[in-house]
């Protein structure tokens, strides 16, 4: 009876032991499924769309492009009249960047075109159901900078052994086009400046905002220039010296941009296609075909024609004491009677006419005399008004410091 009643009792303990263990928990083991990040741009997040990124290649148009992403004809038209007033498609330029949103759907259609105007500035043009463009920017933060250079050759490589942009040289060039004659610029000669540049998103350089000060020493002698606001409402920019003089002239230098002297004006000179001594009354510039010619003064066109030693030619009157020349065009691109500013593209570089190759050979007249301009005492532009004096002495006195600051770079 005993060993009976121990037998059930031990089978008992078995059975509870197994009861308990299958009402233990049971561990169930979790997978994490990562997300991909979020990726945006343009405003979007890319996540949500199929993204197709392209170029517009020579020869595209906006419809071809639409087109090719399943976007009918009969849609294509309205977008274009829909979005006209804030975006060209008909202006779309070879080259130029663009981004297509499509739908992640069966229909996979395209509902955003992105195209790119610059590396800040872009259209959004919306394709789904309501047709509009806006036009937008990237975040762009300024960011200021100091550099000092010497010229051994040129200004742009001197920039370029300092390690700047080469547009800085433009923007130089642009500064002091009324006060440096460049084709005369010296090995020895030495630069300091300060100036901004724009980066995307704090990073992605996005080129020069601007030049705030510089000074040029050249021939031993300083050239300041402190970049100055006239009028905020009108956007009236200019720079001006250290006492507040403006640096522009009436007339340019030069009539074209970096290039060289190939022969000055002078009463005595071997013509090198007539193959005789002659007077030449002119400066010649020597450039690259193609290069643009600009108008050294405000004027009106009194001549745009061809003859056989001119070649393709355009004659600008500025006031009754002084007019302009420009020959040997390859192509003229005013008409007579057409009013130019200062700076304004009146022609591009050639070899038509009596030259044996591509220049531009600039005249230049006084009351009716054909004199040369680099001998002339030119008349400045108008100076900054004295009400504004004031404000220009304390706007630039910061940046005079840090230019003061910086040491000029020797050879």
């Amino acid at each position: 009876m005993k060993s009976i009643f121990f037998f059930l009792s031990i089978l008992f303990c078995l059975i509870s032991v197994s009861c308990e263990e299958d009402k233990s928990p049971k561990i169930t083991k979790v997978v994490e499924v990562k997300q991909a990040p979020l990726i945006k741009e343009y405003g979007f997040i890319l996540n949500n769309y199929e993204v197709y990124r392209d170029t517009v290649r020579s020869g595209d148009s906006f419809g071809a492009i639409m087109d090719t992403h399943g976007v009918p004809a009969s849609k294509v038209y309205n977008i274009i009249n829909s979005v006209k007033d804030n975006f060209s498609p008909r202006k779309i330029i070879a080259g130029k960047p663009y981004t297509i949103l499509k739908a992640k759907d069966s229909v996979n259609s395209a509902k955003v075109f992105i195209y790119e105007y610059d590396r800040v500035n872009y259209a959004v043009v919306h394709l789904g159901d309501s047709l509009y463009a806006e036009s937008k920017k990237r975040p762009v933060a300024i960011k200021q900078k100091v550099a000092t250079g010497v010229i051994t050759s040129s200004l742009s490589q001197a920039m370029t052994n300092a390690g700047m942009s080469v547009i800085l040289a433009d923007k130089m060039a642009d500064i002091y086009q009324w006060k440096i004659d460049f084709f005369r610029i010296q090995k020895g000669d030495q630069f300091k400046l300060v100036y901004k540049e724009k980066y995307i998103n704090d990073t992605i350089y996005a080129g020069i905002e601007s030049v705030e000060a510089a000074v040029l020493k050249h021939s031993g002698k300083e050239y300041y220039a402190y970049r100055f606001v006239k009028d905020s409402l009108k956007k009236e920019v200019g720079y001006y010296d250290e006492e507040g003089k403006s640096l522009q002239n009436f007339f340019l230098k030069a009539p074209l941009k970096f290039s060289r002297i190939s022969s000055r004006y002078t009463k005595r000179r071997f013509h090198p296609v007539q193959k005789r001594w002659k007077a030449h009354k002119g400066t010649d510039y020597a450039a690259p075909h193609g290069t643009p010619i600009w108008s050294t003064a405000n004027g009106v066109v009194i001549k745009s024609s061809y003859t056989r030693g001119n070649g393709n030619y355009v004659k600008v009157k500025h006031n009754d004491k002084y007019t302009t020349q420009y020959l040997h065009m390859s192509k003229r691109a005013v008409k007579v009677g057409q009013r130019v500013n200062q700076g304004d593209i009146i022609g591009y570089v050639g070899s038509t006419g009596l030259a044996t190759g591509p220049h531009v050979c600039y005249r230049f007249w006084v009351y009716g005399k054909q004199v040369d301009p680099y001998k002339q005492n030119l008349p400045s532009a108008e100076p900054l008004e004295d009400r504004l004096k004031s404000d220009f002495f304390f706007h630039v006195e910061p940046a005079k410091k840090m230019l003061q600051e910086i040491k000029y770079k020797e050879i």
